[in-house]
C-alpha cells in the first residue's frame, strides 16, 4: 500500500526538530569530544574540549544555542519506492523554519541574495531543500543546520582519474591545513566522490549525515575512512587548532559513479558543532 506524505507532516517535523538541534548536541558528536578530551595530551587542546562539553551542558539545560552561528538549514525528503508525495510536499517548509528561529530567539543568518541584496531575512529563510529517491522503503527527513564557518572551508575539487587515491588523501590534507583553524575543530569531514560537478558536494553532505560511531557498510570504504582521519589528525592542528591529536572526530565517505574522464571530489568541513538529525515519518 502506498503512503501519502503531506506537506502538513513535512514542516511539523522541521518546526520540531529545530530548536532541539540548536540546543542539544547530537549523541554521537558529544561523545565523540567526551572521547577525545579523555585521550589529549595537550593541555590548551584538553582544556578547549573540556569547554565544548561544557558549553553543550548549558545549551540544553538552558535551552540556548549550542553556537550563536545557527546556521542554514538544509532539509532533504527521503522517499522510497513505497511512498507518494504531493507536488507541493516542500511547501511549508519556510513557513516552519520562520517560526521555529523568531519563537527561539535563533539568530537569522540568511540573506534575500547572495550577490544584488544583501539584506537580511529576518526569519533565517529560505531553507534549502530537495527530495530524493531510495530504495530503503518509508520515508525520512534529514535536517542540518550548517554554519558559515565550516562551509566557507569546504570546497569542490575536479581531480584527473590519475590523481586516485592518494590525489584524494592530497587534497583533503589541503583543505584541512588551508582551511581547518577556520572551521572550529575538532571537525567531522565529509567527503564526496564520484558523480558530477554538481552532484558531488551532495555526497559530501549525506555523508555527513551518518552518525561518527557508525563506520562504512563495506570494508572498503570503513578502510579509506580510518586513512583519512588517521591522517588529518597527524597535522596536529588539534581542538580549536591548539595543537594536540583530535583535529576531527571522524571523516565520512561517500562514493558514486562518474565519467571515465573524471574524478570529483567534494570536501564538506563539519565543525564541532554538527547539528543535523534523520527523523523518520
Amino acid at each position: 500500500m502506498t503512503r501519502v506524505i503531506t506537506k502538513d507532516e513535512v514542516a511539523g517535523v522541521v518546526r520540531e526538530a529545530l530548536p532541539r538541534l540548536a540546543f542539544e548536541l547530537p549523541p554521537d558528536i558529544l561523545a565523540g569530544i567526551e572521547g577525545a578530551y579523555g585521550k589529549e595530551e595537550n593541555p590548551r587542546a584538553r582544556e578547549a574540549l573540556r569547554l565544548l562539553v561544557e558549553n553543550a551542558r548549558i545549551a540544553r539545560e538552558d535551552r540556548v544555542a549550542i553556537c550563536q552561528d545557527t546556521g542554514s538549514v538544509w532539509v532533504c525528503l527521503e522517499i522510497g519506492p513505497d511512498v507518494a508525495v504531493a507536488g507541493d510536499v516542500l511547501d511549508g517548509v519556510n513557513e516552519a523554519v520562520g517560526a521555529a528561529y523568531v519563537e527561539s530567539n535563533l539568530r537569522k543568518s540568511l540573506v534575500r541574495d547572495a550577490l544584488f541584496d544583501r539584506s537580511n531575512t529576518g526569519d533565517n529563510t529560505p531553507a534549502f531543500c530537495e527530495i530524493k529517491a531510495s530504495p530503503k522503503p518509508g520515508a525520512r527527513i534529514h535536517i542540518m543546520c550548517k554554519g558559515g564557518g565550516s562551509d566557507n572551508a569546504s570546497r569542490v575539487v575536479m581531480l584527473t582519474p590519475g590523481a586516485g587515491r592518494q590525489g584524494i588523501v592530497d587534497a583533503v590534507l589541503a583543505c584541512v591545513r588551508e582551511k581547518a583553524a577556520n572551521a572550529c575543530p575538532p571537525l567531522i569531514i565529509g567527503v564526496g566522490v564520484g558523480a558530477t560537478f554538481d552532484k558531488v558536494a551532495g555526497l559530501a553532505k549525506m555523508a555527513l549525515m551518518r552518525p561518527i560511531d557508525q563506520p562504512a557498510a563495506d570494508d572498503e570504504t570503513a578502510v579509506f575512512e580510518r586513512e583519512l582521519l588517521e591522517a588529518v589528525n597527524a597535522t596536529g592542528i588539534g581542538a580549536a587548532a591548539l595543537g594536540g591529536s583530535t583535529t576531527a572526530l571522524a571523516v565520512r565517505v561517500k562514493t558514486a559513479p562518474c565519467h571515465i574522464a573524471a574524478l570529483p571530489l567534494a570536501i564538506n568541513m563539519g565543525c564541532s558543532a554538527m547539528r543535523r538529525g534523520t527523523y523518520e515519518l
